[in-house]
């Protein structure tokens, strides 16, 4: 069973930003960002009705709204703290908005589903591959190009900044899931990972297609790259409900602690120790959007 304290406490989540952090509740959301001023500008709002909907309490249905709200919902907000990280004000939104949701889906998808297909594909065609050892190897190289891709972007400084406030959130969420004093100091001794991860939902994301693509059997190259598309949508739903799983169990199971070992591991490449300020960011992030979550509820 889930630990009390599981089933008692709210699964609050969030994401980290340029120079600050966005805190999810359940109606609300809050944004901290620090200016370059060195004030911590805030930016609060409610949720759309569906989050509150029948929906997401259906099992597979909710992911794929949740994947939908960190494309648009998490690309606008993103832009938006790099206008306060910069002291610019470029909104972006409409079709703005649409367009860059969709090159970064296009890109994503592309690069981490279609590109290890089509590298798998021309593999299978040269050797003469089982299907299981070609669906196996198209899983390595999209699990090699997502670690890559992590030890590139940590590379860079601007990207590290970000990792930083990423740990921060994982920190602070930590610390409320603990009962632990909302302080820079308490909430810097919480833990640097946390099992709802969107870094974990990734590598779970291309362990689960290893294992649903080689069910598939062989398929012709046109056909195998078109089922990469069409089954996202499909295998983040499982994701999303494996990583919820391990999340409510591994208080009380050793061997979903086991299991999720991966995921922790993986997120040492998205997450650095943050300082103080950005603590006090987001901090000042989750308290918001508590206060947000609680006003409502009073209503």
């Amino acid at each position: 069973m889930p630990s009390d304290k599981a089933l008692r406490l709210p699964s609050y989540g969030g994401q980290a930003v340029l120079e600050g952090v966005l805190m999810r509740g359940r109606t609300n959301l809050a944004m901290a960002v620090r200016a370059p001023s060195g004030e911590i500008v805030t930016y609060e709002e409610r949720l759309p009705n569906l989050y509150q909907s029948k929906w997401m309490k259906v099992p597979f249905i909710r992911g794929i709204i949740s994947l939908r709200d960190s494309l648009s919902l998490g690309t606008r907000l993103l832009t938006q703290s790099a206008n306060i990280a910069s002291g610019e004000d470029e909104p972006l939104e409409g079709g703005a908005l649409i367009a860059t949701v969709l090159v970064s889906l296009t890109l994503g998808v592309g690069v981490f589903f279609v590109l290890p297909a089509l590298l798998a594909g021309f593999a299978d065609k040269a050797f003469q591959l089982d299907p299981w050892w070609s669906n196996l190897l198209e899983g390595v190289f999209r699990l090699l190009m997502l670690i890559v891709y992590l030890l590139l972007m940590g590379r860079v400084p601007e990207i590290r900044r970000v990792f930083a406030y990423h740990g921060a959130e994982h920190k602070t969420i930590n610390a409320f899931e603990a009962e632990a004093e909302m302080t820079p100091d308490t909430v810097g001794l919480q833990s640097l990972v946390h099992p709802r991860c969107g870094t974990s939902f990734m590598l779970t994301l291309v362990l689960l297609s290893v294992l649903i693509f080689t069910l598939l059997g062989p398929l012709p190259l046109v056909t195998r790259l078109i089922s990469r598309i069409l089954l996202l949508p499909v295998i983040s739903a499982i994701a999303y409900e494996y990583i919820r799983f391990a999340a409510n169990w591994m208080e009380r199971s050793a061997f979903v602690r086991w299991l999720i070992q991966p995921n922790l591991w993986l997120q040492k490449l998205t997450t650095r120790e943050p300082s103080p300020d950005m603590l006090e960011v987001s901090i000042t992030a989750f308290n918001l959007m508590l206060a947000a979550e609680n006003s409502q509820a009073s209503l």
